[in-house]
This record gives structure tokens, C-alpha cells and sequence, in this order.
């Protein structure tokens, strides 16, 4: 998939502005709406997306002090997370929605200027600007469904679903590895679908198989969503058993969501 820097950029920008869209309007009690992620508000999860960008600035600006931070992750990974969104969560509504967007202005600057073919270290495998670009309409994405899940919201729809999913296919050897499984040699087709085209991925001969509706498979890799809940389609027990394990992220995989009890709910 070739994409430009600054198209990416662009793409993370509308992912945030949409996200935004949807909090503008929240009183500041709505603020503390419990979202699927345990002990987490919608605070706690603006916050959390603040912290990841900030640290994202730090790997590109400061290397130093981003490993000082990585360490203290990789130690602890759930309590470094849970200690951050607390502490960002404590501040007024309107100071933790300022401080996101200003600190993803920064991080996208800092990245539009950057070298693309260079590598910046990160809390998975160090990764290049388009990777890391990708990675952050990915969690955007991720954590702001969280927050549209505690509003009652629909996952948006978008062309942005593309970047989720190619993160996914990348990591799929990952998602065995981070669940203590050993790697298949299989190759995976994958086939999306959005809007009328389709997105694909893997050899056509391939007889291991993933299709179905793009947005439901990024929900899946992100775990926003149990595999009962999408009708994505698999040929192989390879494929699955990765649409099982998949993830669109670095780091364990989580607890991930139960299925949804009320079919009121499903995605539409």
C-alpha cells in the first residue's frame, strides 16, 4: 500500500477531528461515562491517547529519555498505562481536550519533518514514520471506539480503515508470537471490503483466507469487538485461528471485549 507521509498525516488529523466531533459536545459529566476498558472513563481514555502521542514526540526528539520510558514500560506494561491515564484523567474536561490536540499537532509536525526511511524506537519493534503514523490513527481509532461505546455511538465509517487493517496483516506472525504461539508458514489472502472496492492482501492462491466488511475486521484487530460479533468469513484453520489471536498493536493483547449481549448493539 503506498502512501505518502503528509497523506498520512492528513488521515491521522481527520481521525482526530472526528473523535473530537463527538466530545465537543459532552457535558462534564459526561466525561465520566465508564467505557468497555475496566476503571476507564472517557477522561481516562482521552488522556491515554495524550500520553501515547507525547510519547511518540519523545522517541522522535528525545531517544534518551523515551528509552528511560520504554524500560519502565516493558517492566510493567498495565500499571505504567493505568498510572498515566489516572494521572492525566484528573484534570478538567476542556484542559485534557486541549492538551490531546496540541500534543498531536506536535507529534504530527515533528513527524512530517522526519526522514521516512529512518527507524525511531517505540514499545514493540522500532518502526519507520509511515508505521508510526498508522499506529496512531489505529489507536485513535481504538480508544475513541471506546469512548463512542460509552455514548452509544456507531463506528465511523472511513477509508482510514485501510491503515488499521494493513497494521494488522503486518503483525499477523506478531499475534502468534505475543500469545506463545509458533508461527505458521501459511500465507494468508485477506479481502476487504469498503464501499465498494476491495482491499486485499496476500496471494490470490493462498488457501487460507479472511473476508469480509473492513470495518468489522478493524474492530476485531483492535479488539474492540468479540469474533462473534462480526460475519467475517474464514477458509483454513490457520486463518482461523489468526483471526482469533489478530491485533493491529504492539504489546499483549488484552483482555479484549466479551460478546455483545443485545443485538441492538451489533455493528450496522
Amino acid at each position: 500500500m503506498a502512501v505518502s507521509i503528509r497523506g498520512l498525516i492528513r488521515d491521522w488529523v481527520d481521525e482526530t477531528q472526528a473523535l473530537e466531533a463527538d466530545l465537543s459536545p459532552l457535558s462534564p459529566e459526561d466525561w465520566e461515562l465508564a467505557t468497555p476498558a475496566p476503571g476507564w472513563d472517557i477522561r481516562h481514555q482521552v488522556a491515554h491517547l495524550t500520553w501515547t502521542d507525547e510519547a511518540l514526540a519523545l522517541a522522535l526528539c528525545s531517544p534518551d529519555e523515551f528509552d528511560a520510558l520504554r524500560n519502565r514500560v516493558l517492566a510493567d506494561p498495565e500499571g505504567v498505562v493505568n498510572e498515566a491515564a489516572a494521572s492525566g484523567a484528573t484534570k478538567a474536561p476542556e484542559v485534557i481536550m486541549r492538551r490531546w490536540v496540541s500534543g498531536q499537532r506536535r507529534a504530527a509536525e515533528i513527524l512530517e519533518g522526519s526522514d521516512p526511511s529512518s527507524r525511531m524506537p517505540w514499545f514493540g519493534p522500532p518502526m519507520g514514520a509511515a508505521a508510526a503514523i498508522s499506529a496512531r490513527i489505529m489507536e485513535t481509532f481504538a480508544h475513541g471506539q471506546d469512548i463512542r461505546d460509552a455514548l452509544g455511538l456507531k463506528p465511523p465509517r472511513s477509508s482510514r480503515l485501510r491503515h488499521i487493517a494493513h497494521l494488522a496483516v503486518a503483525a499477523r506472525g506478531y499475534s502468534f508470537k505475543v500469545n506463545g504461539l509458533p508461527v505458521p508458514p501459511d500465507e494468508i489472502r485477506v479481502e476487504l471490503t469498503f464501499e465498494g472496492e476491495t482491499w486485499s492482501w496476500g496471494p490470490e492462491h493462498a488457501t487460507q483466507r479472511v473476508i469480509g466488511d473492513a470495518l468489522e475486521f478493524a474492530l476485531l484487530a483492535t479488539r474492540r469487538r468479540h469474533i462473534d460479533d462480526v460475519s467475517l468469513k474464514t477458509t483454513g484453520e490457520v486463518a482461523e485461528t489468526w483471526a482469533n489471536l489478530a491485533q493491529a498493536y504492539a504489546g499483549p493483547p488484552g483482555h479484549g471485549r466479551e460478546p455483545l449481549s443485545s443485538s441492538s448493539t451489533k455493528i450496522s
